[in-house]
């Protein structure tokens, strides 16, 4: 036997995105089930194709989602909350053979029908956000929770559990359960596939609890579904088996957090040990690889080394040499086989083959090559599709050290043919002609690469170096910062002041203004007059709203880290470099190849201007360098804390810009601080204090009288709390609707003294929220948070929401205010 060239998962969304315009249609009822399914089959069905003719042997199948991967296991294990249970049974009444996909995006997005969001608004709603719903139901629920896939900027549904949860197999939307409808689909195709299921272990972990009188106080709590859970997984396994599956892909990430140190180790090795022998005596003949990624996995191996498994998947960027060679040396004593992730599956440079084969050829020689697998790091979900559309725009030097989904499997086939080859050995030539061109012109790209001009800015090097002390830190503390401000802000009412945290819809019609300008079909002078009509427009409708603290509304951003890229050294941009966020929801993250630094400044017109349109405050509005680092594909040839640094002297450059200007506002929206975190608690406080300094480095060049804020969302700020309390913003808005007030827990345990904003509505949701639904949170907020600290603010920008909603929305927020206000001063 000879080594097998494998994949873990490919992107989703199609070349050109084909499956974000499908959905998207679908929701908007300009697509019928039977349209979205038979798309979803061919862009299925294209993927398959593309992965076999790279080579790839195991091709994975079930990877693909319409929304997220954990909420299609969530939907599919029938762990749908109760409150989506008038969607289920409003889906029985209708005569579809796709049942099952209204609840699905349901729990997605929300779901209100018509009914239900003209009681919410005063205005007219004619629409049912995309899902059919009958006119006379009134039907009005929220999404679930949403929160950051370990520590990618991939967003997954947190599934619920309650004290007497219960699992059933459901067929999602399909005439069998997903998993083996895709694996037949596939097998129709004449491709033998390697199904993909999230493992029992990490999805009871990933999840919560629903049930307030039985609150989990360890992560392990979950673990008491496990009993429940296992059926469901042995008949979806079962029926797997039966449709002709030779391998399975059970994926268990969780096993690369610090699961010996947040419990006990016997305990999740007793789970493992419970869940994969059921499992196992269900399917005794089918190969299982548990895979795991994103991290090491430590001591966390004696929890999975006995299993009754074929393969175990490693992460082998993200291991060091000595973890990788202890890995090796305890499945060298079993019979297992590994799966070695040598190809970066998170990032888009291309890999230096030579290592690659000098990691694989140690592995080989300690197990043998039958025992061998060669594949990404981790899921190809998290690069772009490929470089066949960048041509024309990246410039040939730097594109020719890149490498996307598709050219990365190219190098996974490479790397299983050369080591299949037997030609391990200095200097590494090939018989094969193709091997050594290839082989070749790899090299040749990593030498100049290294010693690239492109890459090396000399002045930027000497600004790094003459940071001094005094530029981490305000002038004086909050107490006397907030005193100055409010001196200086004097349309500010004393509680409850309202804002949005940035963005405005962004319409099709300025995605198309943005379109044309960027391909030359509109001149720079009117792009430019669009953009300002957008601006007041969206000035005066704050306005109406009745906002304290306006935004000029970004109409001429792409996405929050794309524009300030494209107006930074050092940064190189794709023309179809997607990636999937969330739902329909992608991203095309810039490419850091050089040192960075400001030529020029990136906000300062749009933000003045918008000032001059109104004589209340107009915030300026940054991304600040930890998430624009998190956010963009980094270099990897220097610390990513040095980068991270340039970034910031280049906000703070535009934060003193903004002030100069007169704008008293600034806000410096950090989302990803909690992303960034390392996987191992042993390597946080590193992290943390690079992290939180060059948020401080950006933001710390002002006068007491001007007042920062930042936006941080979906995390779990427990973790980080003396981080976000070092960070000393004066306003601080939060993700809070999703999460149940929850995340307000460790605020008022911690005693945060600043102000602060908790999202009162999900923005990633089209329902209307109700005045009666705001002010009820802002009330369970008063019981954690001095009045005084509060601001009333969505959970976050408003770019993808339609503006009719968006009015509606705002309108029946700053009520909630008026209302609390009227309250408390009396």
């Amino acid at each position: 036997m000879t080594i097998i060239a494998s994949n873990l998962g490919f992107p989703r969304m199609g070349e050109n995105r084909e499956l974000k315009k499908l959905v998207e249609a679908y929701w908007a009822g300009k697509v019928t089930d039977t349209e979205l399914a038979e798309g979803i089959k061919v862009i299925r069905a294209d993927h398959w194709n593309l992965q076999k003719n790279q080579g790839i042997s195991h091709i994975p199948s079930n990877d693909f989602s319409l929304y997220d991967h954990v909420l299609d296991h969530i939907h599919l294990f029938g762990a749908i909350p109760a409150r989506y249970q008038a969607v289920v049974e409003s889906e029985v009444t209708e005569n579809t053979a796709f049942r099952g996909w209204k609840t699905y995006f349901a729990m997605g997005r929300g779901y209100q029908t018509s009914k239900a969001a003209s009681e919410a608004s005063s205005a007219t709603a004619d629409t049912a956000f995309g899902l059919a719903a009958s006119v006379s139901q009134k039907i009005d629920v929220g999404s679930m929770e949403m929160k950051k896939w370990f520590d990618t900027n991939y967003h997954y549904i947190v599934p619920e559990f309650t004290a007497t949860q219960t699992f059933s197999l459901t067929n999602s939307g399909y005439s069998q359960p997903k998993p083996v409808q895709e694996f037949l689909e596939a097998k129709a195709n004449g491709i033998e596939t390697r199904p993909v299921i999230l493992g029992p272990i990490s999805f009871l972990l990933l999840g919560k609890s629903a049930d307030s009188a039985h609150p989990y106080t360890s992560r392990f709590d979950a673990l008491v579904h496990l009993e429940a859970l296992l059926p469901v997984y042995t008949s979806l396994l079962t029926q797997l088996a039966q449709a002709g599956a030779q391998w399975i892909q059970i994926d268990e990430p969780i096993l690369c957090l610090d699961l010996e140190y947040q419990g006990s180790l016997d305990t999740i090795k007793a789970a493992y040990t419970k869940a994969f022998t059921t499992i196992r005596a269900a399917i005794p003949s089918v190969n299982i690889l548990l895979a795991t990624y994103f991290g090491e996995i430590r001591s966390n191996i004696q929890a999975i080394i006995n299993l009754p498994i074929n393969a175990i998947h490693i992460d082998a960027v993200r291991t060091s040499e000595t973890e990788l060679s202890n890995i090796v040396n305890q499945i060298s004593t079993t019979t297992l086989s590994l799966s070695i992730g040598v190809i970066d599956g998170r990032n888009i440079w291309k890999s230096n083959l030579k290592n690659k084969l000098a990691i694989i050829k140690n592995v080989v020689e300690k197990l043998g090559s039958s025992r061998v697998l060669v594949a990404p790091s981790c899921s190809l979900l998290h690069s772009p599709h490929s470089l066949n559309k960048e041509v024309a725009k990246v410039r040939p030097e730097v594109l020719d050290w890149l490498a996307f989904s598709v050219e990365k499997l190219q190098e996974v086939s490479f790397l299983t043919k050369a080591a299949n080859s037997n030609t391990l050995v200095e200097p590494i030539t090939f018989a094969d002609a193709e091997l050594q061109v290839y082989y070749a012109q790899n090299q040749e790209s990593q030498a100049k690469r290294a010693v690239s001009p492109l890459i090396h800015n000399p002045a930027v090097k000497s600004r790094i170096e003459s940071v001094t002390p005094d530029m981490f830190k305000r002038i004086n503390p909050f107490p006397a910062r907030r005193v100055a401000q409010r001196t200086r802000l004097t349309t500010l009412p004393a509680l409850f002041p309202t804002t949005t945290i940035g963005s405005f819809p962004q319409t099709r019609e300025v995605r198309l203004a943005r379109s044309n300008f960027n391909a030359g079909k509109l001149s720079a002078a009117d792009y430019d007059k669009f953009i300002r009509e957008q601006i007041v427009n969206c000035v005066k409708i704050q306005e109406e709203c009745g906002l304290d603290v306006l935004v000029h509304g970004e109409f001429e951003r792409n996405d929050m880290v794309e524009y300030f890229g494209e107006n930074l050294e050092g940064y190189v941009f794709t023309a179809n470099g997607w990636v999937q966020s969330y739902g329909s929801r992608c991203v095309k993250p810039p490419i850091i190849f050089g040192d960075v630094s400001r030529p020029k400044p990136m906000t300062l017109e749009y933000t003045t201007y918008a000032q001059s349109l109104t004589t209340k405050p107009m915030k300026g509005m940054l991304t600040g360098p930890v998430t624009i680092l998190q956010w963009s594909f980094v270099r990897d040839d220097i610390p990513r804390s040095t980068t991270c640094n340039q970034i910031a002297l280049a906000i703070r450059d535009e934060v003193v810009d903004l002030e100069k200007a007169g704008i008293a506002c600034i806000q410096i929206d950090e989302p990803a601080i909690r992303e960034g975190l390392p996987m191992r608690a042993s390597d946080w406080d590193a992290y943390l204090k690079w992290s939180v300094d060059s948020f401080l480095l950006s933001s710390t060049g002002v006068r007491d009288d001007t007042q920062i804020h930042s936006h941080m969302c979906y995390s779990d700020f427990n973790d980080i709390f003396t981080a976000i309390q070092r960070m000393d913003t004066d306003v601080l808005t939060i993700e809070n609707s999703k999460s149940d007030l929850k995340l307000l827990k460790a605020f008022e345990k911690y005693g945060y003294t600043n102000e602060i904003g908790p999202g009162l509505y999900d923005i990633h949701s089209p329902r209307i929220p109700t005045i009666e639904d705001m002010k009820y949170r802002v009330e369970q907020m008063l019981k954690d948070l001095a009045k005084e600290l509060i601001w009333v603010n969505p959970d976050c920008g408003l770019k993808t929401r339609g503006w009719s909603e968006t009015i509606a929305a705002l309108k029946n927020m700053v009520q909630v205010s008026v209302q609390l206000r009227s309250t408390f001063s009396n």
